[in-house]
């Protein structure tokens, strides 16, 4: 009998909060005008730092096609013959920490630099071509930090077919320094924008308290407890920050199809099939939830700071 007044009780409290939800979100829904201009405002400011943080997951990604990956240069030594080349080269082609092995052969490799470098009457002259076999190392995207990259190239070292091994510390470094600068360039920017949102929610609850005073003193006298009458408010201030979340989304995803069109043919001319990624649905659930939170606890701080000055006279 007792755990059946329990279920009854929770049934009840469920179907008392589903019903003040339903009944804020109609009222929002009469005032669309209202409602749409708090939810704009709350969307333009998420969708400030949402957009940075796929643009720089983007850039990170584009990266990983150039050499912002570390990409390491193993030179061989010259007696090394092509069956230890082939058997070396399929041997790091099954490293579990490596992407990508490319050979580049000797005669190829003089033939390029003939042509780029405009030296193909002097390098004839040579009695023997000079450069040695090199094989191209791109590590995957986890393993192409300064500190994976350094290891990976101390262990290339000790290789008896390798004379020595070419890695650009300095550019690995500045690019990881740089979206690390970035990245806590958009966590601080999101910290100040959900402060704003905050406010945003916090000052439109609070016009709301003000507008229904009236209201607030008739339910106080006649019994309504503040936790019955904060409900509506809270679930104002969610809807609010709901729906600022689902505009941000949008906003990001217009965003992004009106610049895939110009970055595809930009990344063309470069020969890349690079194409702008979209919010992920770890990033969308974040997102969403996030704002749904935002416009709960600004319209929490908001009815505690307010309701208890209203007492009917």
């Amino acid at each position: 009998m007792k755990l059946g007044r329990s279920h009854l009780r929770i049934d009840t409290w469920v179907l008392r909060h589903l019903q003040v939800a339903l009944s804020s979100l109609g009222r929002l829904y009469r005032t669309p005008l209202a409602t749409l201009m708090t939810a704009a405002v709350i969307g333009i400011a998420l969708a400030l730092p949402t957009g940075m943080h796929v643009a720089l997951s983007n850039i990170q990604q584009l990266a990983g096609g150039w050499d912002g990956a570390a990409t390491l240069s193993l030179f061989l030594k010259q007696e090394v013959d092509e069956k230890q080349i082939i058997k070396l080269t399929n041997k790091l082609g099954a490293h579990p920490k490596l992407a990508e092995v490319q050979l580049i052969n000797p005669d190829i490799a003089l033939e390029e630099f003939q042509r780029l470098s405009g030296f193909k009457g002097a390098l004839k002259a040579l009695d023997r071509n000079p450069l040695p076999t090199v094989l191209i190392i791109e590590p995957l995207q986890q393993y192409s930090t300064p500190e994976a990259a350094e290891e990976l190239m101390t262990e290339f070292n000790r290789l008896a077919e390798v004379d020595f091994t070419q890695l650009d510390l300095q550019w690995v470094r500045r690019f990881h320094a740089i979206t690390e600068i970035a990245r806590r360039g958009v966590m601080v920017i999101g910290i100040l924008l959900g402060l704003a949102v905050l406010l945003i929610v916090g000052n439109t609850i609070r016009l709301e308290i003000q507008n229904r005073k009236s209201e607030i003193e008739i339910t106080k006298l006649i019994g309504g407890t503040d936790a019955f009458i904060r409900r509506p408010f809270l679930y104002n201030g969610l809807w609010y920050g709901l729906s600022g979340g689902i505009l941000a989304w949008l906003l990001v995803s217009i965003s992004l199809w009106m610049l895939n069109g110009p970055i595809e043919r930009l990344a063309g001319l470069y020969r890349s099939e690079f194409d702008l990624s979209a919010i992920d649905f770890y990033t969308l659930s974040i997102l969403l939830l996030g704002s749904a939170l935002l416009g709960l606890f600004g319209s929490w701080i908001a009815v505690g700071r307010h309701l208890s000055d209203i007492e009917p006279s």
